[in-house]
């Protein structure tokens, strides 16, 4: 396939993205200098609440006056999303600040876009359909995965089509980003693991695009260089600061891929996983990443030689050959980092594969995206190679 090297290109950015250990502290002097005085500060749980708690105080100690909004699931449905926002509805409130995985991330952007409307979240799902955002948003991510919190993309489960969902509007990208990477260190091993591997996808499923652009390319790459240089020793040895921080700032520059560009057919495959047996996306990802490498790989040889080479594989006698390297080179890392091998070793029947193929060809603003048109048939063999 040829792709296109100077197409017209928007990249939607935070106005403001800090990185490095301790930086979410300053989010507590940007709110302050833009004069906020009622933040809510959405997270998940107990733990996630006292990860919290510093960032708070900081806030109080400006004059600030922060509410805490917890109970975002592991993987939010609309429902869930829809008493959190009811919950909102009956505080003080001039600003979001999300704290968490990209569960939280995501939920904390569509908070803040639809605070004071009246409209159900399910109207906005799809491309451009959500046109203005209500309050101030800033995104700690405590996790190394999404790269929400420099995304135009927020999305839930719709539970009653076992599919998850995504908003995507120019207005779900955050006022600030604060990546700190000390706030990852508590994440277990399970969780860093899936969610590196969704941020080391989100890089290659960049560069091999049918939607691909050089001002991108040079944020793949060096986020699959990062991810998989450093995301065994992250799992292994979870207080081992240069790592996290070297696996974070991978997963920003995936997150940084996702606007201009997006994802293909791996998160296409991984949706109805999440949607119907609730398998955390990260990890969909990462036992769908190499059955559809391997599929897609004739339609862009070259390309993925590079991000072979991105992820330290050999170099092969040919073109063809160093992709392949790539391919078992990418297998290895998902073993390395103690992820299951397969579909049925979490659950997932091979009677289930017809109806998840069915679902994932409606993923179509993804598909859209892929190297190599896919069908059906083809979707099934993937979900087959993976069970």
């Amino acid at each position: 396939m040829t792709f296109p090297s100077l197409r017209p290109l928007t990249l939607l950015q935070p106005p403001r993205i800090a990185f490095g250990a301790g930086c979410a502290l300053d989010c507590a002097d940007e709110l302050a200098r833009r004069g906020l005085r009622h933040p809510a500060i959405i997270v998940s749980s107990p733990r996630a609440a006292a990860q919290a708690s510093p960032l708070g105080t900081a806030l109080k100690a400006r004059g600030l006056n922060p509410t805490l909004l917890a109970g975002v699931p592991a993987e939010p449905d609309i429902a869930a999303f829809e008493r959190l926002r009811t919950r909102l509805r009956a505080l003080p409130c001039d600003s979001i600040i999300g704290l968490g995985g990209g569960s939280v991330l995501d939920v904390a952007k569509l908070l803040a876009a639809l605070h004071g409307r009246d409209e159900p979240v399910s109207t906005f799902f799809g491309i451009g359909r959500l046109s203005s955002r209500s309050l101030y948003l800033a995104c700690l991510p405590t996790t190394a995965g999404t790269g929400s919190e420099v995304s135009p993309n927020a999305i839930l489960l719709d539970e009653a089509a076992r599919l998850k969902k995504g908003v995507i509007s120019p207005w779900l990208v955050p006022d600030a980003a604060f990546i700190d990477p000390a706030l990852m260190l508590s994440a277990p091993p399970e969780l860093t693991a899936a969610t590196g591997i969704d941020a080391l996808v989100h890089c290659i499923e960049a560069y091999a695009n049918r939607h691909a652009h050089p001002m991108v390319d040079l944020y793949a790459l060096q986020g699959i260089r990062l991810i998989a240089e450093n995301l065994p020793r992250a799992v292994a040895t979870g207080d081992d600061l240069a790592a996290r921080s070297a696996v974070a700032l991978g997963s920003l520059y995936g997150g940084l891929c996702l606007g201009p560009v997006n994802t293909a057919a791996v998160h296409a495959l991984a949706y109805p996983l999440g949607g119907e047996f609730h398998l955390a996306h990260g990890l969909a990802n990462a036992l769908l990443v190499t059955a559809v490498l391997r599929f897609n790989l004739p339609a862009a040889p070259e390309r993925y030689a590079e991000i072979a080479r991105a992820l330290g594989a050999r170099e092969g006698e040919n073109t063809l050959a160093t992709a392949g390297a790539g391919l078992a080179r990418l297998a290895a890392l998902c073993r390395a980092c103690n992820l299951p091998r397969g579909l049925a070793d979490c659950g997932v029947p091979a009677g289930a594969i017809p109806r998840l193929a069915a679902s994932a060809m409606t993923v179509t603003r993804l598909l859209q995206n892929n190297p190599r048109e896919m069908t059906t048939a083809d979707a099934e063999r993937i979900y087959q190679e993976a069970l």
